[in-house]
């Protein structure tokens, strides 16, 4: 059903976005202050996630998935593939 990396990938954010929630509650509740607050604890510490894993990661995402495993990772290729001679391919004029 879904390809090897988008299983990951999906796996990769539930996990993260879990974390991120669990933690909001936390600091929220040793904080003492109202559960509403819970959302913008858990956004603050999903943009600094993205921000090291923009550092960290694969370079250009906010992933923390290896290379091999990180669905924005072009496939590989050899060559210049089966288009190159193509009117619009990369050797076209």
């Amino acid at each position: 059903m879904f390809g090897s990396k988008l299983k990951y990938d999906v796996f990769e954010r539930a996990l993260w976005t879990g974390a991120e929630g669990a933690l909001g509650i936390l600091v929220t509740s040793l904080a003492d202050v109202s559960a509403w607050w819970a959302a913008p604890v858990a956004l603050v510490l999903a943009a600094g996630k993205a921000w090291v894993a923009g550092r960290l990661g694969r370079f250009g995402t906010g992933s923390t998935l290896p290379e091999s495993k990180d669905p924005a990772t072009p496939p590989r290729t050899v060559g210049l593939g089966p288009n190159a001679g193509a009117a619009d391919g990369p050797l076209a004029p």
